[in-house]
């Protein structure tokens, strides 16, 4: 199988954004996107704020959603909104989902300049956006409750399974915005940079194989899941990993980020955006080989995906998409303790912000009063 990089680009929002969970600079967002002089979507595309949520044909419009990755199984949820018709059902007369990439444009400022209506994103983006540049933006759910972040090493190699292992080992980390988060997973676990060998690298785990780095800043979800379908030695690589969200920096990630105009002026067009999204998610949690056939046959079927490695991937992610705490409260719910979990990081990573500059949940708790059949357990 080979393992394609995955590029984040430089800047300070490129951190979590997929997983793709960043890319972009989350730096210069306001003038990229002119929010003088922006053009709308149209009143035909966002439909009115009179629509209910609960489904229908409300007239909505369009709906355009920033995906913050190539379209793999870290969407899976979305195809099955599509495929299935939910967002249909809630109101919208088509939707978009746009593919993000190493090339693509911030969530951000794709929602700043109105050519998203959502845009799935983190708080190490949409934060530094909103207080370094005011963007007038605010994350209404989350998909994943944990990031995905972590270092990945090998059993066959030097493996680091505690923060304590770093020390003397080669660790590889991406220049920009995967410098800013590993900054803030050593501050936030006292550990001193000085007793390793930080080692630039591209985003292709391989540097592991050929013990380049003894480890390597990675997805959970994606490049450990690579290395284990590789040999070395002739005997399948043992993948060894540390995950950050585990280890002092609990941000989330795959966030809603919208306008702050949307939540004033269309918050029933949101509401029922929600209402698909949860729809869709709960279909891809309950079957991850489903969720992985959409991914490689129909949505990603340009990407050459495998669909053992992405029913894997999908396995893998439900892990950080369901909690005790979803079950209980419902799918993209955070608790107030996460959320405060997610300010505190992000001052880990210099970026201060009050939780409610940050966060809007109220309309993910109105959908789920409103439609309590919602919360599966």
């Amino acid at each position: 199988m080979n393992l394609p990089p995955r590029p984040r680009p430089a800047g300070l929002a490129a951190a979590l954004q997929r997983r793709a969970f960043l890319r972009g600079t989350g730096l210069g967002l306001l003038g990229a996107a002119g929010l003088g002089s922006l053009a709308a979507c149209g009143d035909g595309d966002t439909g009115s704020s009179t629509g209910s949520a609960s489904g229908g044909s409300d007239g909505l419009g369009e709906l355009t959603i920033q995906l913050s990755w190539i379209k793999n199984i870290e969407f899976a949820g979305e195809y099955f909104a599509d495929s299935k018709g939910y967002y249909t059902d809630a109101g919208f007369s088509n939707v978009n989902l746009l593919a993000g990439g190493s090339a693509g444009t911030a969530a951000e400022a794709m929602v700043l300049s109105r050519k998203a209506h959502v845009g799935l994103s983190s708080p190490t983006l949409t934060g530094p956006a909103i207080v370094n540049e005011q963007a007038p933006l605010k994350i209404i759910g989350t998909t994943f409750q944990k990031n995905p972040f972590c270092l990945v090493s090998m059993e066959q190699g030097k493996p680091v399974r505690t923060t304590a292992d770093l020390a003397g080992k080669k660790i590889g980390i991406q220049t920009g915005g995967n410098e800013t988060i590993f900054d803030g997973f050593c501050q936030a676990n006292g550990i001193d940079k000085s007793s390793f060998e930080i080692v630039p690298v591209q985003y292709d785990p391989s540097v592991v194989v050929s013990r380049e780095v003894d480890a390597f800043m990675a997805y959970l979800t994606n490049e450990p899941i690579l290395l284990a379908a590789r040999q070395i030695d002739g005997q399948p690589i043992v993948p060894v990993t540390l995950g950050f969200a585990d280890n002092g920096l609990p941000v989330v990630a795959e966030t809603f980020t919208v306008l702050q105009s949307t939540i004033d002026d269309q918050r029933d067009y949101l509401k029922a955006f929600l209402v698909a999204e949860i729809r869709g998610w709960t279909d891809a949690v309950a079957s991850p080989q489903e969720s992985a056939e959409l991914a490689v046959n129909t949505y990603g079927k340009d990407q050459n995906l495998d669909l053992e490695e992405q029913t894997k991937e999908a396995e893998a992610q439900n892990t950080l998409i369901v909690s005790d705490d979803t079950r209980a409260n419902g799918l993209f719910t955070m608790t107030d303790e996460l959320v405060e979990q997610n300010v505190e990081a992000l001052s880990q990573m210099g970026t201060t912000i009050e939780a409610d500059d940050l966060f809007d949940l109220s309309l993910l708790q109105e959908v789920y009063e409103e439609n309590p059949d919602l919360i599966t357990g």
